[in-house]
């Protein structure tokens, strides 16, 4: 009998963490959540053509690389396609978006000042990825408070549910993580539909108030290192690129917001590979002609 109730016990402890895993979905989805219920079949059959015809689909098949793209011409009805968008990977440099959520988060509860010192030092941690100023943002935001910010309900850029997201464990220097992402031991993490997320929050105006959401915009434009999706879409006709990407030995990491011909996405990039960078070079262009069709963006150039 004592056998029987403690796998009673047990199944009744699945159940309600399972009941609870179903809750916490079920409230982000009713909270902003909304890429995950528009996935597109004709999106994700062009994207799975695309990673085949560049013959990378064995790549993703080992999970290798993972790719989000979203067409949010109309941020109200978004169109998702991803493969591997929930699997978590070393990022890099990427998570430094992270660090300038949190900063943002911080200016408008008016804890920490809009100077010009901080725009400056904010503008080259992302434009040019320098690590002195992530390492100096970070600190002022609060190690551990980024990812609590990362975590919070309003924003479950880090969330256990969909098996983690974005995360800033370690500064950007030499030195021991100061915290490691709880389910991947990550010190600097990301998932592609959790970047993809940061990128749809920040163009619906979820993230902080319109100015502050404008100037955050402002220093993901004008990327200072020409690689990877930048170095793809380089001379595709009315092409504006908002974006963070990250290099670290063989990770290859990139993520950006793209606005071309009256259409606009978000495309999402991590590969553990020698190769990285050439395979998110070569696939930028293929995906984004399925959202600005080479025929549109010809009549528009007219």
């Amino acid at each position: 009998m004592g056998g029987y109730r403690n796998i009673f016990s047990q199944v009744m402890t699945f159940v309600v963490a399972l009941a609870l895993c179903a809750s916490a979905w079920a409230d982000g989805m009713a909270d902003g959540d909304a890429l995950r219920e528009r996935y597109d079949p004709d999106l994700q059959y062009g994207l799975e053509a695309a990673l085949e015809r560049l013959a990378l689909d064995d790549d993703v098949a080992r999970e290798k690389l993972c790719v989000a793209l979203i067409d949010i011409t109309d941020i109200r009805e978004p169109r998702v396609a991803e493969v591997n968008g929930d699997h978590m990977m070393y990022a890099a440099s990427l998570p430094k978006i992270a660090i300038l959520l949190g900063a943002f988060v911080e200016i408008e509860r008016g804890r920490l000042a809009l100077n010009q010192t901080n725009l400056d030092s904010m503008t080259r941690m992302i434009r040019v990825s320098s690590n002195t100023d992530a390492t100096r943002m970070l600190n002022l935001v609060g190690k551990r408070r980024v990812n609590r910010i990362l975590q919070s309900e309003k924003f479950r850029l880090y969330d256990p549910v969909v098996n983690g997201g974005l995360w800033v464990g370690k500064e950007y220097a030499q030195g021991a993580a100061f915290q490691r992402d709880p389910l991947h031991n990550l010190s600097h993490g990301a998932t592609a539909m959790q970047t993809a997320r940061f990128y749809y929050l920040l163009e619906a105006g979820e993230l902080v108030n319109p100015r502050l959401t404008r100037i955050m915009k402002s220093m993901l434009a004008e990327p200072g290192i020409k690689h990877k999706f930048v170095k793809g879409l380089d001379g595709l006709p009315g092409v504006k690129i908002y974006r963070k990407s990250g290099t670290w030995q063989h990770w290859h990491a990139d993520s950006a917001l793209v606005e071309a011909q009256g259409r606009k996405y978000i495309l999402v990039g991590l590969a553990d590979d020698n190769r990285g960078g050439e395979w998110l070079s070569a696939l930028a262009p293929e995906l984004h002609r399925l959202i600005v069709p080479t025929r549109l963006a010809s009549a528009r150039v007219r």
